[in-house]
């Protein structure tokens, strides 16, 4: 929504009548006061009609008659929340090929908790820095200079994102690293390196340790490796995330496994983007739930998270058990034609997409450049389209870009999601890139959920169909992930914390961006506040970059 003179800014010779003009007082006026919205702080408690004053990086005051600031924006008609926290994102690298955070900072979102799906930045071998270095230099002219998480925070401190930008460790790099693709456990050795390798990521400002156990090599850890590797969280209060081992037909045991790596380890446990897919597995939906709410009761700390959609994204080659994965894209591959596993693989395939619906239900989302005609198109469209039999046809997707082609894939319920989103033990995430509807970022037909979870879930499921509180929906966006992450002084409204701000129009804030036309902003979103500096300004970036990294405490 625009309105006319949104902002206002407010010169010292206007607002003599507001206050006294002596030195004094002048030393301590607000950099900023934001005027007249209704004030939702992040607690869940009701909103109240009150004035917000920043200074520097930090509000300095809330309340209903305070002084004139040297600048005032007049949120009159519009709802002020603390800025939204993205527990689950996967944002990453793509920040510093845009800095901006283009369709990031336009829904709202102000810290990124990146690292996820046991597949952070690092650590890397040698051979695994000059890949990512070679990639990122050859296709965005972009530096890589740092081999480990806490090095991608030091580099977020230098390069400064429209985000703010906060990270785990996965315990596929670790592995990766240290064990590499076989599949087998680790040995004492390994394992204690791992471990070490573990605690001096956390020691540097990391904020969990997660999983990703329907890849490789995150699920080729067993549980015993797990809950070893957890262990190093005891005390830092950080948690274990998971990607479950299964999100279909073995949904219950895969809760039960993340469960049981918090009660062994004695850590807390994030569920990441809980979900039961395929219509013969939804009514697994409300049992895991329970399972969740008797592990709350019987001590376990543990939460999740869900993005506002009924489809997920995924790799294509995620069609096929895990267990034919192993060894990297070009074993996978030779598996694929391999006279003594094709069939078995063939035959697994064509039951996951049967589990989703049909091969409609498979949507590609990216490929390479030489096959960019599948992007955005449907399996079996694309199929009855060339002419092709569907299941040689995503073989040959596979086969002719090394096994790395991004698909999204449409099978959960409507009733499920909006019944998991609205639990008290779940907050919202996007579990998306950044993006941007020109320049580098802006190919692919990427999850929209990267341009518009968080409006979605303000606009759909809060206004559209009323499947929660507007307070409730503010707390799981902002108060409630900075609490499970030990971020004191975030995601909250009151004097002393960090000015990450976002205004809203709860009577029109939503998602633009389809599984068809993706690459679309929201609207209802006028103002974005980082650190004290305005970054989005009447729903245009300003271009003014106050995102640092949002280290864990020692």
């Amino acid at each position: 929504m625009r309105r006319k003179d949104f902002f206002r800014t407010v010169a010292a010779v206007g607002v003599a009548t507001l206050r006294s003009p002596s030195s004094a007082h002048s030393q301590h006026r607000a950099d900023l006061v934001l005027r007249g919205a209704h004030v939702l702080d992040g607690t869940g408690h009701r909103g109240r009609k009150v004035d917000v004053a920043v200074t520097g990086d930090r509000i300095t005051s809330v309340g209903s008659t305070l002084p004139s600031g040297a600048s005032e924006i007049d949120l009159q008609g519009l709802a002020l929340s603390p800025g939204f926290i993205d527990i689950h994102s996967h944002a990453d690298l793509s920040l510093l090929v845009n800095n901006k955070a283009e369709s990031r900072i336009r829904q709202g979102v102000t810290l990124e908790i990146t690292g996820q799906d046991g597949n952070s930045i690092g650590p890397w071998s040698d051979a695994g820095f000059e890949d990512t270095r070679d990639s990122y230099r050859n296709r965005y002219g972009i530096e890589i200079d740092f081999r480990d998480p806490v090095g991608f925070l030091d580099r977020v401190d230098r390069e400064r994102p429209a985000v703010n930008v906060g990270t785990m460790v996965g315990n596929g790099a670790l592995r990766g690293l240290i064990v590499g693709y076989s599949d087998r456990p680790a040995t004492e050795t390994e394992m204690s390196t791992m471990q070490s390798l573990l605690s001096g990521q956390i020691a540097g400002g990391c904020v969990g340790l997660s999983s990703g156990l329907e890849y490789t090599p995150s699920g080729l850890a067993n549980l015993e490796e797990l809950v070893e590797l957890a262990s190093v969280l005891q005390g830092t209060g950080y948690p274990y995330a998971s990607h479950m081992r299964n999100e279909d037909d073995r949904l219950l045991a895969a809760v039960e496994e993340a469960l049981h790596v918090g009660r062994l380890a004695n850590v807390p446990v994030q569920i990441s983007h809980l979900k039961a897919q395929g219509q013969r597995n939804y009514w697994k939906a409300d049992a895991a739930l329970k399972l969740l709410e008797q592990a709350k009761a019987d001590g376990v700390d543990v939460h999740f998270d869900r993005y506002p959609y009924t489809a997920y994204a995924t790799g294509l080659s995620n069609l096929f058990p895990s267990e034919y994965r192993t060894g990297g894209n070009q074993e996978f591959l030779k598996r694929l034609r391999d006279p003594e596993s094709a069939n078995r693989l063939e035959k697994a395939c064509r039951e996951k997409v049967a589990l989703l619906g049909d091969w409609n239900s498979v949507q590609i989302s990216s490929t390479g450049t030489s096959t960019a005609w599948a992007r955005g198109g449907l399996v079996g469209d694309l199929a009855r389209a060339r002419g092709v039999e569907a299941y040689e046809l995503v073989i040959d997707l596979l086969e002719t870009n090394g096994g790395s082609v991004g698909m999204i894939g449409h099978g959960m319920s409507e009733e499920n999601t909006a019944k998991i989103l609205a639990h008290p033990l779940g907050m919202l995430c996007s579990d998306g890139g950044s993006y941007a509807p020109y320049g580098p970022l802006s190919g692919g037909s990427p999850h929209p959920r990267g341009y518009g979870s968080f409006p979605r879930f303000l606009g759909h499921y809060v206004r559209e169909t009323g499947a929660l509180t507007l307070e409730s929906a503010i707390h799981k966006v902002t108060q409630m992930p900075a609490q499970k992450l030990r971020l004191q002084d975030r995601g909250i409204i009151k004097a002393g914390a960090f000015a990450d701000l976002v205004a809203f129009d709860p009577a029109t804030i939503n998602d633009q961006a389809t599984f068809n036309d993706p690459h679309q902003y929201p609207i209802g979103i006028p103002l974005v506040i980082v650190n004290g500096v305005v970054t989005l300004r009447d729903g245009e970036h300003t271009g003014d970059l106050a995102g640092r990294a949002v280290r864990g405490a020692p």
